[in-house]
This record gives C-alpha cells, structure tokens and sequence, in this order.
C-alpha cells in the first residue's frame, strides 16, 4: 500500500487538539484537508519503519478511540524515531491507562514493567521505533509523568518506570507566550547548560516562533528542552530548516501547504551549550491521531 493510500481527511466532526490535548480552533477552513496524522504516515514512509507501524497506530486507536493519542516525530543524530502520549487528566479515575495501552500492544510488544495504576499520573508516554513494533524488543520503558503542586505555573515531573525500578527524568513548566514570555526566558536563563553571559536568551527561545500560544521549558538530567506549542504551518517550515529536517519531510510540507493551514503545530528541541554555541542534540514535531 502507498503511504498516499492511508492518508485521512478532516471532517467537520474533527476536534483540534495541541501535544498536551488541550483544545484549540483551526485557524483555516478545515474540511477536507489533512488530519494531522498524515504527517505521521509520511514521516514513517521517509523512515522506512516496518508497516506494522501502521497497524500499531490502528490498534491503539481500537483501545484508545480517535483523537485520543499524541504523536512526536523526532530527530536523533539525524535518525527519525517516535514517542506517542497518552492523557488523562482525570487522574485515579483514568480511562486512558498504561494498563490498557499495554494491553493494544500486547500483539507487537510484550512489557515486563510492573506498573500501580494507584499513582496519582495524569500522563505517559512510550518509545516506538522498528525493533519495538517487530516485537525484536519488549517495552522495556514507560514515561509517567504527575503533577507538580506548588509551582506558580502548570508544571509537571517525569519518571521512567522500567523493571529495576522508577527514576526521576524531566521538570516541565508551561508559559503563556502572549503574556509570560519574559518569565520564560528566565526560565531558560536559569540552568546549568546556559551562561547567559555569552548566549543572548533568543538564541534559544527563537522569535520567529515565541508569538506562539504556549512555551514549555524542561530541565532533564543532560540538558535542557524549549517547547513552541501552537505555531502554524510557515513556522512549522522555518523550524523544519532550522533544525535539519530530511528534505522529503520538508518538502512533503511545502508541497501541501494549503492541506495543512487549517493545522497548529507543537515542536520543540533538546539543547546545550557550550559557551557562545548552542548543541541542538535531537528535535521533534507533534499532532494526534
């Protein structure tokens, strides 16, 4: 099958969802244009994944339902991978479970991770790439993430739960770009990977994407990520070159543009320093399907 051939179209029963499922109105006419998970398609197709990346997508979609599943195409040393997001927001009275996401990839993966569904998580998220959906490697790793009460701003923590046990991953902190924009340049200020001395805040927090509609700043243990979340297909692109997309993946957007204006868009990338140089270590793309 041509990867053209699963392509979906939006209909007026569509919602429009950002990386965190938090609603938001399409900014274009929407009818008939891509749904965002084409861009998904595509970027499997540019991998050369196995297909049963396709049928992973279906069966968390049978468990899950529509609409329900976040899904990050990132850049890794110039590798695509993938990492889906599951939401719930209703905490212990959860629908959306690792438990029940264990159980639609039970037919591609076993996982061996023990996990309580008594904790108190509103999130998690899983890795994919060929070797999981092969079955050539279990789920050997499961991303939580719970709240983080205190905090001035929506925030949240992230373990990895495996086996041996759960460790501490990422801090998150989420900035409303129209009105918190200097608090999350401080944010980034704020952090052991940046001297701002030498490396001027906007070289981080890009302007060319900061008119967006939230900013994510996360501290993990060997750097430091920015989230753009809200931005619209042209600075899509701009990110796209920026950061050194495959040009099949660009020009993919290029091409249909007008299929893909009624969409917002979240990306984000992974960053160091090195005094006066940023090291973009991996990027990433996000929609739902």
């Amino acid at each position: 099958m041509q990867v053209a051939d699963r392509f979906e179209y939006a209909t007026t029963q569509d919602p429009y969802r950002n990386y965190c499922l938090w609603q938001y109105a399409p900014v274009a006419p929407a009818e008939d244009k891509f749904r965002a998970v084409n861009l998904l398609y595509q970027a499997f197709e540019v991998s050369g994944i196995d297909a049963r990346a396709f049928d992973l997508v279906e069966a968390i979609r049978d468990h899950i339902g529509m609409f329900r599943t976040v899904w990050g195409t990132k850049l890794i040393d110039g590798r695509l991978a993938w990492e889906l997001y599951f939401y719930d927001y209703a905490r212990r009275e959860r629908e959306v479970s690792i438990s029940k996401l264990i159980e639609a990839i039970a037919p591609f993966a076993p996982c061996p991770v023990p996990i309580d569904e008594n904790l108190n998580y509103f999130m998690f998220s899983i890795d994919v790439d060929d070797a999981l959906v092969t079955g050539a490697r279990p789920l050997d790793v499961v991303h939580m993430y719970v709240g983080n009460p205190g905090s001035t701003v929506s925030s949240g923590i992230c373990y990895a739960l495996t086996e041996q046990g759960s460790r501490l991953e990422n801090l998150y902190y989420f900035f409303d770009a129209a009105t918190m924009l200097q608090q999350a340049a401080d944010k980034i200020g704020d952090s052991a990977y940046v001297d701002e001395t030498r490396m001027p805040v906007e070289r981080l927090l890009w302007p060319e994407l900061a008119d967006c509609q939230t900013i994510c700043i996360a501290n993990k243990q060997h750097n430091d990520t920015v989230y753009f979340a809200g931005v619209n297909v042209d600075q899509l692109l701009f990110f796209f070159d920026r950061v050194g997309y495959p040009r099949a993946i660009i020009d993919f957007v290029r091409i249909n543009h007008d299929h893909l204006d009624h969409l917002l868009y979240d990306v984000g990338y992974d960053y160091r320093t090195r005094g006066d140089e940023v090291e973009i270590i991996k990027s990433g793309y996000y929609g739902i399907f």
